[in-house]
């Protein structure tokens, strides 16, 4: 009777550990500005957090502003100043969406749609794009990229050295 109660509260916990969610603190998120007249307003943030439910295909992320690493140090300032990001009034920023139904147990590459809210600066839009969902092993890795038009969000370029519309790519690796 022990070893039939034991066994049945380890397949118990054993379901509940597969429920949770899944984390990780080393998402990317890549900023590519880039126009014809200059290639250097590409940046990239490594330390971005992320979570995914499995379960409910909810999604979230959160960036620190001025974790974002351009090659040359100028953009980085005018990126973190105040007509920019403001990262010193606005320090991050943050995306809560679901994703469209992926096998999470299964291994495959999925692709879905990802909707939800994007907030910038105390702004925020929803977005829908399409994403990719790879599950390998236990581990599911996530990707999608979609233009950003930061006039939505109170930035403003002229277009030129920077585009209107970046391209962000967004890639997470949960284990």
């Amino acid at each position: 009777m022990k070893k039939t109660i034991l066994l049945l509260a380890l397949v118990v916990a054993t379901g509940s550990l597969f429920a949770q969610k899944k984390t990780t603190t080393s998402a990317t998120v890549s900023f590519d500005a880039t126009t014809p007249a200059d290639a250097l307003p590409k940046a990239d943030n490594n330390t971005v957090i992320a979570a995914l439910d499995p379960k409910t295909g909810d999604i979230q992320f959160e960036a620190t502003v001025q974790n974002f690493a351009f090659t040359n140090p100028t953009i980085q300032s005018h990126f973190n100043g105040e007509k920019w990001l403001n990262s010193e009034k606005y320090p991050k920023f943050t995306f809560k969406g679901k994703l469209s139904k992926a096998d999470f147990k299964k291994d495959g590459t999925y692709p879905v749609t990802v909707t939800g809210n994007l907030t910038v600066k105390e702004t925020t839009k929803e977005i829908t794009t399409p994403a990719t969902v790879t599950v390998k092993a236990g581990v599911i890795t996530a990707t999608a990229a979609f233009p950003l038009t930061l006039a939505d969000y109170g930035i403003v370029t002229d277009g030129k050295k920077i585009a209107k519309e970046p391209k962000i790519t967004v890639t997470a690796e949960f284990k």
